[in-house]
């Protein structure tokens, strides 16, 4: 059925479906920040089924069965079909940045700052996101499932304990951004509330405008902070 003529609950049983279908390594190859994302586009008709290289031919064979479209080779554009490979971290170079912990969709990479990191394998997608951040080049990609690529090399079960731990990072960095919202807009109603004893002024003519002054880029501050509030 053309993307077109779908109905809206008819989209969104397709997007379960393809969704389902794919690795969930959340690399961003697809040209697409998530594999969610990538399926719904799909879903929508607004991205082919080839552009998934973790998934690769065999992926492409089951996206074309959910959507009805003839089965293509896989877009070059996006990378090319291959073993799984994890990220390995050469402790001796580490210098504790923690970049690549943020990079990792999963969660996979266990560490703080200044100190060294380690990446915990059963929870590695592969996914590469953590090579390009590291200012040292301590990490390297190991292959851990010899001639075995694509599907051949990744399992139903690991895709879903893949979208779990990504979904659950998504919550828990949703869940750290409120709070820290929530901390600033405290501190800058705690500020407006007695603003001339947290104003380093001179006392004289000009004491009043700097007040005046620091309380619109306060109050400006605020109606950003309930801004952003509003909208998560």
């Amino acid at each position: 059925m053309p993307a077109s003529t779908r109905s809206a609950p008819e989209t969104r049983a397709l997007f379960l479906l393809l969704n389902d279908a794919l690795p969930q390594t959340q690399c961003t190859r697809c040209g697409f920040p998530d594999c969610a994302s990538y399926a719904l586009a799909m879903a929508e008709g607004q991205a082919p089924i080839n552009q998934c290289p973790p998934g690769g031919q065999t992926g492409i064979e089951r996206l074309a069965a959910l959507t009805g479209q003839p089965v293509i080779p896989l877009n070059s554009e996006h990378g090319t079909e291959g073993p799984r490979r994890m990220a390995i971290i050469d402790e001796a170079w580490c210098i504790g940045c923690t970049l690549c912990i943020k990079a990792c969709p999963t969660d996979a990479i266990l560490g703080a700052n200044k100190l060294m990191h380690t990446v915990i394998e059963p929870w590695c997608t592969g996914c590469e996101l953590c090579l390009p951040v590291c200012p040292v080049d301590c990490i390297s990609l190991e292959n851990v499932t010899g001639e075995r690529t694509g599907w051949a090399a990744w399992s139903p079960a690991e895709a879903e304990t893949s979208r779990q731990r990504y979904q659950d990072r998504k919550s828990r960095m949703q869940t750290e951004l409120q709070a820290h919202n929530a901390h600033q807009q405290a501190q800058v109603e705690m500020k407006l509330a007695d603003l001339p004893t947290h104003t380093k002024i001179v006392p004289g003519p000009g004491a009043q405008t700097e007040i005046d002054r620091k309380r619109a880029i306060l109050e400006a501050a605020l109606a950003k902070a309930k801004a952003r509030k509003g909208s998560a």
